[in-house]
């Protein structure tokens, strides 16, 4: 870990257009702080790669209600109704994809690998412009690495030197995320002098900055 960082040192590391993977599964685990401090700046343009398009008022939502994201990769997103406007109207390129195959996509890039072999998507919408290789007699897409630029983690506690555990189900997809972006930033709830290693889930090399939340 490179440090501990404050909310105005935090909008530094985030640009315009950039891909960005944020934690979460709807509110629960959402970095909401950092997000928050990212709509304090001009910020826009933003690809987001995330389980869901949040609630109008929590989670990337709140980016999305402020036209600040113009691609969304994402499982689903029937919890935001701006979300489902925007990309009617053409504002939101939405592009979504099945929820297994979204972790597993992130996992591959974490991992080094090229790429994943699932049937889910066969002869549907999901197949078009994509591989379909066939092992032992069975057909399957392939489907390939998701990267970002920056990862954005919600839901954690840290120690001192960076290593994170997560709030129960806060867990979600945060700790897979930390291995594929170039910069892994946490927000997180408390810091404790020593987490216990065996309840260490994302551990310091993988996380570049910790943000302690301030409310």
């Amino acid at each position: 870990m490179k440090g501990f960082i404050n909310r105005e040192d935090f909008k530094k590391y985030v640009k315009s257009g950039m891909r960005i993977m944020v934690g979460g599964f709807l509110s629960n685990g959402s970095p909401d702080y950092l997000i928050d401090a990212i709509l304090e700046t001009e910020v826009k343009d933003l690809t987001i790669i995330c389980n869901d398009g949040g609630f109008e008022d929590k989670g990337v939502g709140k980016l999305i209600v402020a036209h600040r994201v113009k691609t969304l990769i994402a499982s689903h997103i029937g919890t935001n109704p701006t979300a489902g406007t925007q990309m009617q109207d053409g504002s939101l390129n939405v592009i979504l994809v099945p929820q297994g195959t979204l972790v597993e996509q992130i996992r591959a890039d974490g991992a080094g690998l090229g790429g994943i072999l699932t049937p889910t998507g066969l002869n549907t919408i999901v197949q078009d412009g994509k591989t379909v290789i066939r092992v032992k007699g069975k057909d399957y897409l392939l489907e390939e690495p998701l990267h970002a630029d920056l990862a954005l983690l919600g839901g954690a506690i840290a120690d001192k030197f960076g290593n994170l555990r997560y709030r129960k189900t806060m867990r979600n997809f945060n700790p897979i995320m930390a291995m594929a972006a170039d910069l892994v930033i946490a927000s997180v709830s408390e810091v404790v002098e020593a987490i216990d290693p065996e309840c260490i889930i994302t551990q310091y090399p993988l996380v570049d900055f910790v943000v302690r939340e301030e409310r």
